[in-house]
């Protein structure tokens, strides 16, 4: 039995390497020349976006450690995340998790025991409601903590987020140890891609970049053929397929099928501004930024949830967040000479990152949709926002169906 996987975004990886590991004949088929889907490098070795893993994310970490890459995760703040807020000109350190908020320093703003308990509130499952209406009578706190964290994991603004998927991300941080912020120290090709690719070739799968699958022929509820754009794969009555591939492609497969048609962009800027240092992540508040990555080759700044700024060009969005990042630098001591002048900048927008997690959120479809079809994607677990982590969990459990 020869498996196909289509697509190499994080959610192909994941099964190709489960089923890999089980010894199944794989080949990974790709239609652009990289893999990494939405968490790719690009061609000069810049990620297309500040991506971060939280230590709590069990399957993304488990995947990490089968392809040897997990030491390349770094904790670049455990003393608590620095916080610059622009509308005060305030700095604090922030823990995410309520275990470490004994110490008062770690405290978010609006910290209260009301507030403590509207935050055990927003864990509980089955509630109807967006996460704005849930903090309504705790402003402070909302801004200073629940806000940025909905933004960051579910790519939809907190007004229309649903209070069920940022509830199971708390559910997470609450364990131990759960709540580290962790960054890829030297980026998503060096210390995730490359390292997943090697892992597959090692265990003797095909990789086919530059293959884009454009129709299924099908027979009897059975896929019978992949129609590449330059060539024809049959199918052996035991072959089985895995098509792990964003909602609209699989759609376009598969017509009819139940998909999500409202996406989130996420915009991020990466200014060519050497850091001596080490890795820094800073949040920040009440401006257009949200979070800077600093390496030491650049400053990488994501604006997720970005609706009204995916249209300005780059000389405009750096113009605008430079400065702001200049002022979190100086609060806490960083990029060295900060120049005025916003240095090179690259625009990387991705204008449907994510599906929009809002209450009205489709359920997805079934797993398996044809006798030897399965699906996989980060769209594909509802009970998780679409993140590494969900998109981890949908390839091995792909995997798994593909071996029932």
């Amino acid at each position: 039995m020869t498996v196909h996987v289509i697509g190499a975004g994080v959610a192909g990886l994941a099964a190709a390497l489960h089923l890999a590991r089980a010894g199944r004949p794989v080949v990974l088929h790709e239609a652009s020349p990289g893999a990494g889907g939405r968490c790719r490098a690009l061609p000069d070795g810049t990620d297309n976006g500040t991506h971060a893993l939280m230590a709590g994310n069990r399957a993304a970490m488990a995947f990490l450690t089968a392809i040897g890459a997990r030491e390349g995760w770094i904790e670049p703040e455990p003393g608590g995340l620095p916080v610059f807020d622009l509308a005060d000109g305030s700095a604090r350190r922030i823990a995410l998790s309520p275990l470490a908020w004994r110490d008062p320093a770690l405290r978010p703003p609006g910290f209260s025991v009301r507030a403590l308990g509207a935050l055990a509130g927003l864990v509980v499952p089955g509630r109807q409601a967006t996460v704005a209406e849930a903090m309504a009578r705790h402003p402070t706190l909302h801004r200073a903590l629940v806000e940025p964290l909905t933004v960051a994991a579910l790519n939809t603004p907190a007004a229309e987020a649903a209070l069920a998927p940022l509830g199971a991300v708390l559910r997470r941080l609450a364990l131990p140890g759960a709540a580290r912020v962790l960054v890829a120290e030297r980026g998503l090709g060096p210390d995730m891609v490359e390292p997943a690719l090697a892992a597959l070739r090692a265990l003797g799968a095909t990789i086919r970049f530059g293959h884009r699958l454009r129709a299924l022929s099908e027979d009897s509820g059975r896929v019978v053929a992949l129609n590449f754009t330059d060539d024809t794969e049959p199918l052996a009555s035991e072959d089985r397929v895995v098509l792990a591939l964003p909602p609209w492609e699989a759609e376009r497969l598969l017509p009819g099928l139940r998909v999500p048609v409202r996406h989130a962009p996420i915009l991020n800027l990466h200014f060519a501004h050497a850091t001596p240092g080490p890795v820094r992540f800073l949040g920040l508040l009440g401006g257009l930024a949200q979070w800077a990555l600093v390496r030491p080759a650049g400053v990488s700044v994501t604006v997720s949830a970005a609706d009204e700024d995916i249209g300005e060009d780059a000389a405009a969005l750096a113009a605008r967040i430079w400065p702001e990042v200049r002022a979190a630098a100086r609060a806490f001591a960083l990029l060295g000479a900060r120049p005025e002048a916003p240095p090179p900048a690259r625009a990387v927008k991705e204008r449907r990152a994510t599906p929009r997690h809002d209450v009205g959120r489709p359920l997805p479809p079934a797993r398996r949709q044809r006798a030897n079809l399965v699906l996989a994607g980060d769209w594909m677990d509802f009970a998780l926002p679409a993140t590494i982590e969900a998109a981890v969990r949908s390839g091995v459990a792909a995997a798994g169906e593909v071996a029932r």
